[in-house]
């Protein structure tokens, strides 16, 4: 074995207990599990209690509240159309349904929006400045109605031959 090679074992060595000896330091002042200071340093790391992954599931925020005030349901959405207080000025949509004695309105911001809902007994809503579509369900039937931009458009019951209440379930809405 050459000289040369023999100096680089050495130094591997030493480079190795080096190493060793930091990691040993490392453990016994930050009290990694199984080191020396684990019962005496209380800011021990804890990987396994780190926080969870955020998963939008688009679901309303603060839907029980507003059913419980409101009688509203709001299911799901993107964020772009959102319950509003009708006096919040104009540019909002306004729903109208026979069993509430106030219109209900919502606020559209951005590109499209879009949301799910059951406001039940539905029979108006006012467009905005956005296209937008809603739809209904009476029974098992679907209906979907393209609603007049800045102007009151029939629907449900309104716009059915038969009068029967239909259930206000999505709001769509583009520029």
């Amino acid at each position: 074995m050459s000289v040369k090679s023999q100096r680089k074992r050495i130094a591997l060595r030493a480079l190795g207990a080096v190493a060793v000896g930091a990691l040993a330091w490392i453990t016994a002042t930050t009290g990694i599990p199984g080191g020396a200071s684990q019962q005496t340093n209380p800011t021990a790391l804890v990987a396994g209690e780190a926080p969870g992954y955020a998963v939008e599931d688009f679901s309303y925020p603060l839907a029980d509240k507003i059913l419980a005030e409101k009688n509203i349901v709001l299911k799901r959405g993107d964020g772009h159309i959102t319950l509003a207080d009708c006096v919040s000025g104009a540019g909002l949509l306004e729903v109208m349904a026979r069993n509430k004695a106030d219109k209900i309105c919502f606020k559209v911001v951005g590109d499209s929006g879009w949301l799910t809902l059951e406001i039940p007994a539905v029979y108006a809503v006012k467009g905005n400045d956005y296209t937008t579509e809603v739809d209904m369900t009476v029974g098992t039937e679907e209906k979907s109605f393209d609603i007049t931009k800045n102007s009151w458009t029939p629907v449900g019951e309104a716009a059915d031959t038969e009068g029967r209440d239909h259930l206000l379930v999505e709001i769509r809405s583009s520029k």
